[in-house]
């Protein structure tokens, strides 16, 4: 089963290839000016994700270890990716608000959890990450 995502406007679109159940949400301070508040995305492997109306997207390179993409005709924004070199380059990240329907999808994580706002919290329980911890999976194996 595939899952499939655009834009407002539908100028880019996504499908993504494998079935993914799971979304997850980012609380760092880069997803909260981008997304105006947490991000809640659905990963896909570099080779899960296939792009439509590419010409119509805007990289902005965020971090010393991702890019994130938005419609230049509407502004959504659709993806972040993973720049940095190691098993995860390459990743998306779309947002599940992108998704053509995400109903059925669970909550299975929430990253930079020492960031989060006072302001709201996620019902249930679920695995949880610090920014350090998070940071340490795109750390150099040999700790140079």
């Amino acid at each position: 089963m595939s899952l499939t995502g655009k834009c407002l406007c539908g100028a880019v679109s996504y499908t993504i290839s494998k079935d993914q159940r799971e979304v997850g949400a980012c609380h760092c301070s880069s997803c909260q000016a981008w997304s105006g508040g947490v991000f809640i995305g659905i990963q896909a492997g570099k080779d899960e994700a296939v792009l439509t109306g590419e010409e119509n997207l805007t990289i902005f390179k965020s971090s010393e270890w991702a890019e994130r993409a938005f419609c230049s005709k509407c502004g959504s924004s659709l993806f972040y990716r993973v720049t940095a070199p190691g098993p995860m380059q390459g990743d998306f990240h779309f947002g599940a608000g992108t998704l053509t329907d995400w109903d059925g999808l669970a909550m299975n994580d929430e990253i930079f959890i020492d960031r989060k706002p006072d302001a709201y919290a996620f019902a249930g329980t679920r695995k949880q990450m610090t920014g350090a911890e998070m940071m340490a999976l795109f750390a150099p194996p040999d700790g140079s």
